[in-house]
């Protein structure tokens, strides 16, 4: 019987060395591979937003660029403008001249023919005809005839020329005045189109600029990620490492641990064999003893004392088999009242708050209490609030998460958990 549960002892402690993965490790990896994805996933992100931004700088760069030909068309076209309207200031200046000029003429004109008119009404108004009549012959007659008819042609020729030659000036001067109004329209609206096209020229120039300095700052910060990512691959690479060596060295231990249990089976199987054999040839020699004592004729009555002897006997090796169980008892009360009810040999294992060893980060224990290093411990099998004693060390059980025999110790971080391992220690149950 003792011999079976050494074997399943050993069985069990196998088992459970074998399947204790190096949790921490492996969480850590999945957790820098969650990283470095995340930093790729980022990456390529930030690579998409710069080319969309390269791409609106181009569209922005060639808008600009055909703002400034506009912007230079329109200076040569203002230009231009500025000087056709220069050129018909100066015409209506001369139209002007020469309008004042023929006023001037016809004014003369018609103060000649007043003076002439004035004349021949103060002369009696017959000077022509008495010119006409005074005439030698018809060619004479003719001759003064023709010589009256060209002087009121004369006159009237040079009035309608005056009159002709006003109205022309004017029809010039009202033509100038129009093409001089529309250029400086022109003009107008040029500038004012010139100024729009400046206006948008500095907003593109301006937008031009944000996007060269939203494209910097993406660049370097897909230069973090591009590092951030070459970090994880090179933390990756040492969890790795060291998890290779941790599985090496936990299968190493797990070998020399499965020797010694092994080792101390087979010298536990030699003692309850040689104990086996001893209480054999013991009770072979009382048989021989007893045989030997009792001699073969004898009566009922001496039968029946030793009978009663024997029975006196034996009352009194049960009397001294009880007291010496109940010294062993006394002496094991003794040793749990002063270190408690000892449990047996269990396996001890860390666990702190954080998301690797519990899922998510910040949790509460099983029993709702806050969870506590140096005293917050996780077991199976016994109420929360069983107090237990630990190498030195009081902790209660307010947790779950591991079988009877099987105590995690709860710590503030992560590392210490870490530094803590995989150890055995002797349990004793205070309350």
């Amino acid at each position: 019987m003792k011999k079976k549960a050494i074997s399943l002892l050993l069985a069990g402690i196998l088992t459970f060395s074998m399947g204790t993965p190096v949790f921490a490790t492996e969480s850590e990896i999945a957790d820098m591979q969650a990283q470095k994805q995340e930093a790729e996933s980022n990456l390529a992100q930030t690579q998409s937003d710069i080319s969309s931004m390269e791409s609106k700088k181009q569209e922005l760069e060639s808008y600009l660029a055909d703002l400034n030909t506009q912007y230079e068309e329109l200076t040569n076209t203002i230009s231009e403008l500025s000087i056709q309207a220069g050129e018909k200031e100066n015409q209506l200046k001369q139209i002007r001249a020469e309008l004042k000029k023929a006023k001037k003429a016809e004014k003369k004109q018609y103060e000649d023919m007043k003076l002439r008119i004035q004349y021949m009404y103060e002369n009696g108004g017959t000077s022509a005809l008495e010119t006409l009549l005074s005439s030698k012959d018809l060619a004479e007659f003719l001759n003064n005839a023709e010589s009256v008819s060209k002087i009121s042609q004369y006159d009237r020729n040079m009035l309608d020329k005056y009159v002709n030659l006003q109205n022309n000036i004017q029809e010039q001067e009202t033509a100038a005045e129009e093409e001089k109004q529309s250029i400086d329209a022109l003009l107008a609206e040029r500038s004012s189109k010139k100024q729009e096209v400046q206006e948008l020229t500095a907003s593109t120039s301006d937008n031009i600029a944000s996007y060269v300095d939203q494209i910097s700052a993406s660049q370097e910060e897909a230069a973090a990620l591009t590092e951030q990512i070459n970090n994880a691959d090179n933390s990756i690479a040492l969890l790795v490492q060291q998890a290779e060596e941790e599985k090496a060295a936990r299968e190493a231990a797990e070998a020399k641990a499965a020797e010694e249990a092994a080792a101390q089976a087979e010298e536990s199987n030699d003692a309850e064999e040689s104990s086996s054999q001893d209480e054999d040839t013991s009770e072979d020699y009382v048989e021989d003893t007893v045989s030997e004592d009792i001699p073969e004729d004898t009566s009922d009555e001496e039968c029946t004392e030793e009978t009663d002897s024997s029975d006196d006997s034996e009352d009194a090796d049960t009397s001294s088999d009880s007291e010496a169980a109940s010294e062993e008892q006394t002496s094991s009360e003794s040793s749990d009242s002063s270190q408690g009810k000892y449990l047996g040999n269990f396996t001890l294992t860390a666990y702190c708050n954080c998301a690797q060893c519990c899922g998510t980060a910040g949790n509460l224990t099983a029993s709702g209490t806050v969870p506590t290093a140096g005293r917050t411990v996780a077991m199976a099998g016994v109420p929360f609030g069983t107090q237990l004693l630990i190498n030195g060390t009081v902790y209660t059980v307010e947790d779950l998460g591991t079988p009877y025999g099987h105590v995690d110790i709860y710590f503030d971080n992560h590392s210490d958990a870490l530094s803590f391992g995989l150890q055995t220690a002797e349990v004793y149950q205070l309350n």
